[in-house]
């Protein structure tokens, strides 16, 4: 058994002392590649996303990351890899590609940054091109910190798993002069919206 799997099981065991909920498990595709787009509330968004999901979950996570002694080590075993924000990481999205063209399950958060507010923010255009390339669904996913709703941080969270988003079924209107951004935000709405 993988590291990762291990880890899922235990850390599923640990998130059911504190309340966590998954709601829509069924919308999510068992087998071929899927993007997960996710909004961005803490440090603990990848792991309750990944334990509400049955598949392996391969994150692009902040480059900085990696730098951290164990930490790095840590990311890399549990199947994340290297982003570096704000400027067109083409290794990234080479690596974010790869893993869809296996089949696999790749996890972004669209906004690249945590929403210390919780209110969502601007989606990054990567996921627009890492659909448009890959031709794999999306599926939105919204976490919701139950700390937030009344200003105390229970630690307690729910996942609201989406219905898969295909590419060809989008309709990028004509005159829309930058298709990426507004695909991008476009995807968002989804997990807005949940």
């Amino acid at each position: 058994m993988s590291l990762y799997k291990v880890a899922r099981a235990v850390l599923r065991v640990l998130l059911r002392f504190k309340g966590y909920q998954v709601e829509g498990r069924e919308n999510f595709p068992e087998k071929g590649p899927v993007i997960i787009a996710a909004n961005h509330l803490s440090l603990w968004d990848p792991v309750v996303v990944g334990c509400a999901i049955d598949r392996t979950v391969f994150y692009m996570a902040k480059e900085e990351l990696f730098q951290v002694p164990f930490l790095g080590w840590l990311l890399t075993k549990l199947k994340s890899f290297p982003v570096k924000r704000g400027q067109g990481d083409i290794a990234a999205i080479r690596r974010a590609l790869a893993v869809l063209k296996e089949g696999h399950v790749l996890g972004v958060f669209p906004e690249g940054k945590r929403s210390v507010s919780g209110e969502m923010q601007e989606a990054m255009a990567g996921i627009a091109l890492i659909m448009e390339k890959s031709k794999a669904p999306v599926v939105p996913v919204k976490v919701w910190d139950a700390g937030r709703e009344d200003g105390k941080k229970r630690g307690s969270f729910k996942v609201v798993i989406g219905r898969p988003i295909y590419p060809e079924k989008i309709m990028i209107p004509e005159k829309e002069e930058n298709r990426r951004n507004w695909l991008a935000n476009h995807i968002m709405t989804f997990v807005q919206e949940m």
